[in-house]
């Protein structure tokens, strides 16, 4: 029965067909090529012709190849008009609704319209500032209000912490009560409730640990197709793989790249937890720059959003208590600003400052 069942895995479905496409466009242009440099070498043994005929033989022949291959990705700018009149008409249809998934913090969603499709937004932080938090919340706020299907890559933590720290962040329950198994009567019945409502969100969680680019993109493919995933999180960048990388700076390259591909191919916002250097605690007020983001600028190239958190009080508990500031760095489409969250650390939970709960 198992061995059924893993099978179903592995039959390709129909939202899979335009990677199989590619797969199949891509051999076919690799037979034209080996036919094409066969008959480049042969010509090359004789001498029926000489060099200049020889090399202008070669171009063409070279340039039919690519051709196919390039023209394939060339659209003319009218078709890409179509398009962008098309979303625009949408966007006036919209009104000042979103034109992102909602985060669930009001401020946020002002500055970024809502998480964008086929955009990798980046969440920084130095260790245990709240980073995990602030994703897992909008992971929640996503399934469970917006109802869209989640995946959660955890590579830090177990999928059963994953799923205990959104237990008490939705209960607004002690986490360090709950590990030591003194609620009373009261949490009791607000975890029963959280466990239903968690229950029915259409979340997914993965814990495998070193998870590779080439693994998230295949899971990310298969989570698109069978769930319709509406919005996928890692937790966190620097702890996937990357094969054949020569330098530590060359993987996490490899890596952005990869999430910011997959995002693209599947048309939908991913959120990627990344480590900040310790140039942050240096530094006077300790606030964080892009420029802190670890071993690697390529995230910072690549990404189309840099959320950046820090909060006062880590360093100096007097200073700014319960308040968080998130930092948008860089909004590759939109402004960049600074906006306040009430942060609950007993429960793991961000709230909107101003106007109530996210």
């Amino acid at each position: 029965t198992d061995y059924l069942m893993s099978l179903e895995d592995t039959v390709p479905t129909a939202a899979n067909a335009p990677y199989y496409a590619k797969i199949v466009s891509d051999k076919a242009v690799k037979r034209n090529l080996i036919a094409t440099t066969t008959q480049i070498l042969r010509d090359a043994h004789t001498d029926a012709q000489d060099l200049d005929t020889l090399l202008d033989a070669t171009e063409r022949r070279i340039f039919a190849v690519t051709e196919k291959k390039v023209s394939a990705n060339t659209v003319r700018i009218e078709e890409i008009l179509k398009q962008t009149c098309a979303r625009i008409d949408s966007f006036h249809e919209r009104g000042a609704r979103l034109r992102g998934l909602p985060t669930g913090f009001y401020d946020l969603d002002d500055i970024l319209s809502g998480l964008q499709p086929s955009e990798m937004i980046i969440v920084a932080a130095r260790p245990s500032i709240g980073k995990t938090s602030l994703v897992l919340n909008i992971a929640e706020h996503v399934a469970v209000v917006e109802q869209k299907a989640v995946a959660v890559f955890t590579l830090e933590m177990s999928g059963q912490q994953v799923a205990q720290n959104m237990l008490c962040s939705h209960a607004r329950i002690d986490a360090h009560d709950m590990r030591r198994g003194m609620l009373k009567d009261s949490q009791w019945q607000q975890l029963s409730m959280a466990i239903g409502t968690l229950s029915e969100a259409p979340i997914l969680i993965d814990d495998t640990p070193g998870l590779s680019a080439l693994e998230l993109r295949a899971k990310g493919r298969r989570l698109k197709a069978h769930h319709q995933i509406g919005l996928l999180c890692i937790d966190y960048l620097q702890l996937m793989e990357a094969r054949h990388a020569e330098s530590r700076q060359q993987e996490i390259s490899e890596i952005s790249r990869g999430i910011k591909g997959l995002a693209r191919e599947l048309e939908i916002p991913i959120i990627a937890v990344s480590q900040l250097n310790r140039a942050v605690e240096a530094r006077e007020g300790h606030r964080p720059r892009m420029s802190d983001l670890r071993e690697s600028g390529s995230i910072e190239q690549d990404a189309d959003v840099i959320l950046m958190l820090h909060r006062d009080d880590y360093y100096d508990p007097n200073q700014n208590p319960g308040m968080a500031e998130v930092i948008v760095a860089k909004q590759r489409n939109g402004p960049t600003g600074d906006i306040k969250l009430a942060f609950r650390k007993q429960y793991m939970r961000f709230e909107s400052a101003a106007r109530g709960n996210a």
